[in-house]
């Protein structure tokens, strides 16, 4: 599939990971919708950069853990380009909480967005996608589908959730929508991790090393374009789930 000239929705697209995806995307000649919760200045970054590629580049914010919000960015993409052709599902929340220490409001936070929210996303996608001849979606996920972290419960039930989201939905949706994943590996710092320890956390993996976000970018491009691919989730981890 040639992606130039398609529409595609990104979702947590202000900064890191999402912004890199969009860049590739825009790079590609994609026309983008950039979505973000609370980075509204960095997501006019975003969509500047991108329109160096001499495409479009429009932004839109909501909080993708409601309905409501997952509504309002699809008002934002009917009104703006009358269809979708292209998904990257990014959006997510990574916060450190003990298994006893969760409670209610955490795990709507999490599982609002990270899952929830990423299946109404990826359903409303599906919907004008199928209405328009099909289309392709690839949901971000996390080395902590496979392997638990014990300090993160919530986020590795919500990326568990998400791959077989992935699985389900390419099998329900095709041969009209392709569904794919990406599984990265240590990619970008979070913003709370000390030096010391990131450097620890990155120099274990067999590759050594943080993995570039452009390679990752490099993957869903790869999955987009690739139109014999579904229900497939890539690791891009450095070799990360062999140890």
């Amino acid at each position: 599939m040639l992606l130039e000239g398609k529409i595609a929705l990104i979702t947590g697209a202000g900064h890191r990971l999402g912004k890199s995806i969009a860049l590739a995307l825009a790079e590609e000649g994609c026309d983008l919708m950039i979505h973000f919760n609370q980075a509204g200045e960095a997501a006019a970054e975003t969509a500047k950069q991108a329109r160096l590629f001499g495409v479009r580049a429009d932004i839109v914010g909501a909080d993708l853990s409601l309905t409501e919000g997952v509504r309002e960015v699809y008002r934002a993409i009917d009104s703006a380009y009358g269809r979708i052709d292209l998904l990257a599902n990014s959006a997510a929340i990574l916060e450190r909480r003990e298994l006893l220490e969760v409670d209610e409001e955490h795990w709507r936070s999490t599982i609002g967005l990270n899952l929830k929210g990423a299946f109404f996303v990826l359903q409303e996608a599906a919907r004008r996608m199928r209405s328009k001849g099909g289309g392709g979606i690839v949901n971000i996920s996390d080395t902590a589908s496979r392997r638990p972290w014990k300090e993160f419960p919530l986020h590795s039930i919500s990326k568990s959730g998400l791959e077989m989201l992935t699985q389900v939905a390419a099998y329900a949706l095709a041969p009209e929508i392709r569904v794919n994943g990406v599984i990265p590996g240590p990619t970008l710092k979070p913003t709370w991790m000390p030096d010391e320890r990131w450097k620890e956390v990155t120099s274990r993996i067999p590759l050594r090393q943080a993995i570039p976000s452009r390679n990752v970018a490099e993957a869903v491009v790869f999955l987009m374009t690739n139109e014999y691919i579904t229900g497939h989730s890539l690791r891009v981890d450095g070799g990360d789930l062999l140890i």
